[in-house]
């Protein structure tokens, strides 16, 4: 009965030193072996690629994730339809045609207000007749039409080329446009008419975009 206590602690001192043995020998073939495993370095600009760069991905964040009302999702019609509506193209033709319809609608407005509509310069005594003085009003209507539609193309061409150029959306585009139309519609009568149609021009547009905004 004496060598049980003996034997006992015999037993767990080998327990532990088996413990303490396997432990080692794992220690150190995990060590021995790291080096020998091949783990890829991860350079920061492959990171940056796909964080930012060109194999980033795109994510659609839809609004009733982030607690909005649901939209649901555009399909490619309906994105290549934007696309050619914030075109320079089509914003060109809508400014055109605006401007037709508006020059058009002010000339005859102008024409109806005018005495000496329909009047011949040389018999001024006759008194004009009904078609006479439509015939005038349309020539005038169609004369501020084509005034207005070329101006309004020219600045809205030029502001769509400005902003895409500048990268931004505020009134210096309308600033900067209006220079460019005024000057280039004041040049045809001299340098001094296209400085005077710039300064002009320019002014009026950061008029109406102060108003505007």
């Amino acid at each position: 009965m004496t060598s049980f206590p003996g034997a006992l602690s015999l037993r767990n001192m080998a327990a532990s030193t088996g413990v303490a043995d396997g432990a080692s020998s794992d220690l150190h073939g995990s060590v021995s072996s790291g080096p020998s495993m091949e783990n890829p370095t991860v350079q920061y600009s492959m990171v940056l690629d796909h964080l930012i760069g060109d194999k980033r991905q795109i994510k659609e964040l839809s609004p009733g994730v982030m607690g909005g009302l649901p939209v649901p999702v555009k399909s490619d019609e309906q994105k290549m339809i934007e696309r050619g509506m914030e075109s320079c193209g089509f914003k060109t033709v809508l400014a055109c045609v605006g401007g037709f319809v508006l020059g058009g609608a002010f000339g005859v407005f102008t024409a109806g207000i005018d005495t000496n509509v329909g009047f011949d310069p040389k018999d001024p005594l006759r008194t004009p007749t009904a078609r006479e003085v439509l015939k005038d009003m349309g020539q005038r209507g169609m004369s501020y039409a084509k005034n207005f539609a070329i101006v309004g193309a020219m600045f809205a061409c030029t502001e769509c080329i400005i902003e895409s150029h500048r990268g931004k959306s505020d009134w210096k585009n309308a600033v900067y446009s209006g220079c460019v139309t005024g000057g280039a519609i004041g040049f045809r009568a001299g340098l001094k008419a296209g400085v005077l149609g710039c300064g002009g021009f320019a002014a009026f547009s950061a008029a109406i975009e102060y108003y505007m905004r």
